[in-house]
């Protein structure tokens, strides 16, 4: 059973698909969680942490993709296509998490704590995503437990974290100047031909 909590946020998360942030009553997104509305208050404080909560949530479900994106069956390269293909869905799925990997928001959307509200507070954006993703890639492509072939692999892992978050920031380009035409190649056709024709047979 979700908490409290949870209900909030699932609940503030359907209105927000359903109108603009600034239209979200808290009354409503109470009612439909079917908690009080001081309830609401005593777990966010306001609509600002409401907001905020509701970025960093979706920023969450985000990277909780990429985590299976790279964990998921095939070798590194697919993996690696897998991640940009997610990029692109989980950004036409929720347009936070658009805004999050573009970095282009609008009166539409709550912000993300930190942005407009106190200057020079770092806020969650795009560098903060890349880096979060790279770090997810790093420990996904580890050296195994062999010691002696640890250290050759050492900067092979950072290679490929490296590819990593050239895969998200391509399919991020992607997203700021999508294809106009049917059949012009996506981010996901785009690394295929980037990777090498004949992957090493450990990376099948």
């Amino acid at each position: 059973m979700p908490t409290a909590r949870e209900s909030l946020l699932e609940a503030a998360g359907a209105a927000l698909s359903a109108r603009p942030w600034p239209a979200v009553r808290m009354v409503d997104v109470a009612a439909s969680a079917g908690v009080s509305r001081q309830t609401l208050y005593n777990e966010f404080a306001g609509k600002t942490g409401l907001g905020h909560a509701l970025v960093r949530r979706d920023a969450a479900w985000y990277l909780d993709g990429v985590e299976r994106a790279l964990t998921s069956p095939g070798g590194r390269a697919e993996r690696l296509v897998a991640v940009a293909e997610w990029t692109v869905r989980a950004s036409q799925a929720r347009p936070l998490v658009r805004a999050l990997l573009t970095g282009c928001w609008n009166g539409n959307l709550p912000v993300p704590a930190g942005r407009g509200v106190r200057p020079g507070l770092p806020a969650l954006g795009p560098g903060e995503l890349v880096r979060s993703v790279r770090e997810r890639a790093s420990a996904a492509f580890a050296p195994g437990e062999d010691r002696a072939r640890e250290r050759g692999r050492a900067q092979e892992q950072g290679e490929w974290a490296q590819r990593c978050e050239l895969a998200v920031r391509l399919a991020m380009s992607y997203l700021l100047a999508p294809a106009e035409a049917p059949g012009r190649p996506g981010p996901a056709e785009l690394l295929r031909l980037f990777n090498a024709p004949n992957p090493k047979a450990e990376d099948r």
